[in-house]
């Protein structure tokens, strides 16, 4: 809230169990200011989670009034807090709300505690801002949406660090989680690794089909395809070169709504393997990997 201000391009804030003075922080952490002043870092414990906390913060939060930095804000403010919130007073939001001018919103995270560590109040928070946001911001130029599909689309893997595997993936303006299910000792957040390989396979491979069915002017209603990985022995894959070891076997089942005739179906049988995923998995791929810099 402080620094939004600051921030020219910033059209709205969003605070979640946010303290109304910085230096309340201070006082879950009050036996250890000493330590902190003399030593310069201590690690300190936050809702359970533990923090290194410098002297710099120390004298910055010291520094602000932030309820004066609230009430100069001029951009949409949403406060979000949880009446049951033992970290951080749900009287907190009270003087933020009511130093702050309109537009302001609060919404109020009945049940939820202080870091949102269950997955459905997380999940209700992002869906909130997600709402709210919209009326904020600008949508996105058909000019630049075009000039984005033009270049080639890089995909970003990033550990969310919230558990053992889970993963963001952002793809331009799209973002998913991915993850392991429970069983390989993920918390199944998102799509595992395979599926992600499947879902690309069985999307290409629709969309493959849908664009001879339009092009042929065929009366394919509606394609579903449903897709399995699963680890075989070589030696019962009669049709594969390896003969020895394990071999990757995906299992697809496609399913085509409409009113083809045999001979059309199996026309869109052989052009699914066309698909240019599938060329991709079925041809020698090259991957080059480096380090950063």
């Amino acid at each position: 809230m402080a620094a939004a201000s600051q921030i020219p391009d910033a059209r709205a804030v969003v605070t979640i169990a946010a303290p109304a003075d910085p230096a309340h922080v201070t006082g879950l952490f009050a036996d250890r200011i000493e330590d902190i002043r003399k030593v310069g870092k201590v690690e300190v414990s936050l809702a359970g989670r533990p923090f290194h906390i410098r002297r710099e913060f120390l004298d910055d939060i010291a520094e602000h009034n932030l309820m004066a930095h609230v009430a100069k804000l001029h951009k949409a403010l949403l406060i979000m807090h949880a009446p049951t919130d033992d970290t951080v007073g749900i009287d907190n939001a009270t003087r933020i709300f009511v130093a702050a001018k309109h537009p302001k919103s609060f919404v109020s995270l009945a049940g939820a505690d202080h870091l949102l560590t269950q997955r459905s109040d997380s999940a209700y928070v992002a869906d909130i801002i997600a709402a709210w946001a919209t009326r904020y911001l600008d949508p996105v130029a058909p000019e630049q949406v075009a000039d984005a599909a033009e270049a080639p689309r890089r995909v970003v893997v990033r550990e969310t660090r919230n558990s053992k595997f889970q993963q963001t993936v952002s793809v331009g303006s799209h973002h998913l989680l991915a993850d392991e299910p429970v069983a390989a000792g993920g918390d199944d957040t998102g799509l595992g690794p395979y599926d992600f390989v499947l879902a690309g396979l069985g999307a290409c491979t629709s969309m493959t089909m849908r664009m001879y069915a339009d092009r042929k002017s065929l009366p394919l209603e509606r394609v579903t395809v449903t897709l399995q990985h699963s680890k075989i022995h070589a030696e019962d894959c009669a049709e594969c070169e390896t003969k020895a070891g394990m071999l990757d076997r995906i299992d697809r089942v496609i399913s085509m709504e409409g009113a083809l005739d045999a001979g059309q179906r199996g026309k869109l049988m052989e052009i699914a393997d066309k698909c240019p995923v599938h060329r991709t998995l079925t041809s020698e791929v090259h991957i080059v990997t480096v380090a950063a810099d």
